[in-house]
Formats: C-alpha cells, sequence, structure tokens
C-alpha cells in the first residue's frame, strides 16, 4: 500500500469515532448535551452502548495510530509523534473507561492536551492557520466552559475541541491523498 493510500486512514479514523459516538447518543436516549460528558456513554456499568463507544474509540484510535506511523510521518515529522500519542490516549479513553474513576478523568485531560499539543506542532511545523485556530477555539471552548459562560454539559468542549482538531487531521490526510502535500 502507497503512502496516498495510507493518507486515508487519516480520513477514516475520525469519521468512524464520530460514527460511533453518534450512534452511541442515537441509542442512549438518557444522554444530554446539557448535563452529560461523551465518556457517559461508554460507563461500562450504566450505558447500554458502552461496547459500541468504546469499540469506536479503539477502532478509531488505531486507524489515527497507522496514519500517523505512515502517511503523515513523512507529511510533518513532530506532529505526527503528537498524534500518535493522541491516538494512543484516546485508546486509553476507551480502555479506561468511566468505572475507573480518576484513571478515567487523567487519560481524559491527557488527550484534550494532547489534541491542543498536536495543533500547536502542526502549526508550526506546517506553518498551519487552520491548526493555531483549532488550538485557539479548542481552548477557548473549555475556558468559556470552565469560567461558566455556558451552561451545558462537558460533552459540548468535549467535542468542539476534537471537531475542530480533527479538521486539521483529516484536511492533511487529503492533502496528502490528493498528493498536494509539498514539503
Amino acid at each position: 500500500m502507497n503512502e496516498r493510500k495510507y493518507a486515508l486512514f487519516g480520513v477514516v479514523g475520525p469519521l468512524v469515532a464520530y460514527l460511533f459516538i453518534g450512534v452511541s447518543i442515537v441509542l442512549s436516549p438518557w444522554f444530554s448535551w446539557w448535563s452529560n460528558a461523551l465518556s457517559d456513554l461508554g460507563h461500562f456499568v450504566d450505558s447500554d452502548v458502552a461496547s459500541l463507544y468504546n469499540f469506536g474509540l479503539l477502532l478509531a484510535g488505531f486507524f489515527i495510530i497507522i496514519y500517523s506511523i505512515t502517511a503523515f510521518r513523512n507529511h510533518a515529522k513532530y506532529s505526527s509523534c503528537c498524534l500518535l500519542v493522541s491516538a494512543l490516549i484516546l485508546q486509553l479513553v476507551a480502555t479506561f473507561d468511566e468505572v475507573y474513576g480518576s484513571l478515567h478523568v487523567i487519560v481524559s485531560i491527557l488527550l484534550f492536551v494532547s489534541l491542543g499539543l498536536a495543533s500547536i506542532v502542526y502549526a508550526v511545523e506546517r506553518k498551519s492557520v487552520l491548526a493555531l485556530a483549532a488550538f485557539v477555539i479548542g481552548l477557548g471552548s473549555w475556558i468559556l466552559y470552565w469560567a461558566g459562560m455556558y451552561s451545558a454539559g462537558v460533552a459540548v468542549p468535549e467535542t468542539i475541541s476534537s471537531v475542530v482538531t480533527v479538521s486539521w487531521v483529516m484536511l492533511s490526510a487529503i492533502k496528502i491523498y490528493l498528493g498536494k502535500s509539498s514539503r
């Protein structure tokens, strides 16, 4: 498989994550954007969709790992290391679900910190305005949440910060696939 085909994993990984998250939300009438975290869907004891949700995160992490160590590594060496770490931590979020208490909280925080770091590194390495904007928007969503500037569950800043991050990840993958990734 050549580099261009491996680039597709950078698109498929995030899509798989959001597909499984979306299906889990649809199958969980109790889930509320106003009071829940996304990880509530993966709580092995309290959620009927925990296996589905957690499998989706594990699979998405696997695809992003493949992208990070193949096509993305040649496109952005340092950013690929950061994205690899984020993908591994994503898998830890699924493995150590909310049943694990503080361990889950730690890996969840590490996930969002690592996504922010990956965005900064990519912004510098590839001079990406989109990655810089992703960092600013993602961090802003967390700051506004912590400051109580809007009333919502933690699922809202989780979603905002992850969606803006995967925007530059997916765009990089599309550029690599189309052969428009110049060094």
